[in-house]
């Protein structure tokens, strides 16, 4: 099967059927391909389903790919009003769901699917001749455990990072008894519901936050409502640096007053000894019991700390292990592509900062193959949804053979805002829901905010004080944003120069 016309009828596989896996999918068809999508998830979207209850930072306008809403419109759906901002249930029934639903998606989609690997029919990483004419393998599981080998002309990976959340240890590296808590259930997933779905298992408890983003600021501002209607909620908060200042945002001096007046609870919650802030702590170890013993090195010497449970909002990595067979070319810090990696690396950028960039930016040593979304920025925590789309526009016209539209990348950020960085999943920026604001957009150490209403899943709308945006965070529960400056020229470097 190496004649080049056969290979061309093969399907693009697309890893994912998150909104940039969709997006790639509604792309190539508009494009004349065939995509055929793999969701590990028991239906399309799943990450995102598990984060419903929390709103989004940018409105509809922004959160629609282009040729996913001409797909769409075919089958008379209504589109949301542009100017609000959706949850991320909304965003999954109103949206992606329809669009999972649209037939030629429909048929192309395997749900209950996981990618086991990626590499060459008949050839491993080290065969080189003929590798270019010979089609993908990818080798995927079903829910009952059956093994299936699929040919692909070429592969886009929007797997997203939501299953790979950091460890919670110091140097990168799981803190020792860190498996052993998780599976005690003692440490539980990313952005709980802990108001809503999951409120019986906090409620009462003495639960630990780690970390000091969107996620962790959301976590806690959740934990201090649940601690005011739940007697015996004990809320603790864990952070690698020596001050939380840069969580609490701009204060008074915000452009947008409700997203200052965010940061102000927060700081009210730890001033008033409702939170228990630790700083400088670095997690070192753990010991499960019918409780957690989270261990750490301070300043001041090794302390612990008794909890009931642990949430992490450390941030997420990707997971290359399913593309050991494929050659790629990564760069060394955040593991993006290489060309990429020195334009995302969080140490001099954040997202409104970062170039526009395609396929040809996107490329790797494997002809045809991309990886795309969040799992494109490796470790780097400022990833943009509206980034996402236009990297698959990219790719499908590459793919299609229509190089200068692929070469002609257009996207403009915004210059202000707040940067996606700890939610990991296959969207990016969600904004908490009701009154547990500030969602996870910030990565560990979030500057303060800027006058932006919406950000991380698009190029976020203006709203300066005199103009809130309907349901953007204006009057309190409604969202507020906390996180690093999307404009921030020079990323972390900027925050130790200042």
């Amino acid at each position: 099967m190496k004649d080049a016309a056969m290979i061309s009828e093969l399907p693009v596989a697309v890893i994912g059927a998150g909104p940039v896996g969709l997006a790639a999918a509604a792309e190539l068809l508009e494009r004349g391909l065939t995509p055929v999508i793999f969701e590990a998830g028991a239906a399309p979207a799943a990450a995102v389903a598990s984060w419903g209850h929390i709103r989004l930072f940018s409105p509809w306008q922004y959160d629609v790919d282009a040729a996913a809403r001409r797909l769409l419109a075919a089958t008379g759906w209504q589109e949301p009003d542009a100017e609000t901002l959706p949850t991320g249930a909304e965003l999954h029934g109103r949206y992606l769901q329809p669009l999972a639903e649209v037939p030629a998606i429909a048929d192309a989609l395997h749900t209950s699917t996981r990618v086991l690997a990626v590499s060459r029919e008949g050839l491993d990483k080290t065969r080189t001749g003929g590798r270019e004419d010979t089609p993908f393998l990818l080798r995927v599981e079903d829910a009952e455990g059956t093994v299936t080998d699929y040919r692909a002309r070429a592969v886009i990976d929007a797997s997203g990072t939501w299953g790979t959340p950091n460890p919670l240890g110091q140097a990168g590296l799981p803190a020792v008894g860190e498996a052993e808590a998780f599976t005690a259930g003692l440490i539980t997933g990313p952005l709980p519901d802990v108001v809503g779905r999951d409120r019986a298992r906090f409620a009462g408890k003495h639960v630990l936050v780690v970390g000091a983003g969107h996620s962790a600021a959301n976590t806690l501002l959740a934990l201090g409502e649940l601690a005011e209607q739940e007697p015996g909620t004990r809320i603790s908060w864990a952070i690698r640096s020596a001050s939380a200042a840069g969580v609490y945002g701009g204060g008074d001096l915000d452009g947008l007053p409700a997203r200052g007046a965010l940061g102000s609870r927060l700081r009210t919650l730890v001033a008033d000894g409702r939170i228990e802030l630790h700083t400088a702590f670095t997690i070192t170890g753990f010991k499960t019991s019918g409780t957690l013993a989270v261990i750490g090195s301070t300043p001041y010497g090794e302390k612990q700390l008794e909890v009931d449970l642990l949430v992490p909002a450390t941030g997420f990595r990707p997971d290359l292990d399913l593309l050991r067979e494929i050659r790629l070319d990564l760069d060394p810090v955040v593991e993006a592509p290489r060309e990429l990696g020195p334009l995302i690396d969080p140490e001099f950028h954040s997202c409104g900062t970062v170039a526009p960039h395609g396929a040809r930016m996107l490329s790797h040593p494997e002809k045809d193959f991309y990886i795309v979304g969040m799992k494109s920025y490796g470790r780097a925590p400022t990833f943009l949804m509206a980034t996402g789309y236009e990297q698959v526009r990219s790719i499908a016209a590459a793919l299609a053979g229509d190089q200068q539209a692929a070469d002609d990348v257009q996207l403009v950020l915004p210059e202000t805002g707040v940067c996606s960085t700890d939610l990991g999943g296959s969207c990016d920026a969600p904004a908490a829901d009701g009154s547990a604001e500030a969602a996870s957009c910030c990565g560990t150490a979030p500057e303060p905010a800027l006058e932006q209403a919406a950000s991380c899943c698009g190029a976020p709308e203006t709203v300066t004080e005199s103009e809130p945006t309907e349901s953007s965070c204006c009057s309190t529960p409604e969202p507020a944003f906390l996180g690093i400056p999307t404009g921030l020229e020079h990323g972390r470097s900027a925050e130790r120069e200042s």
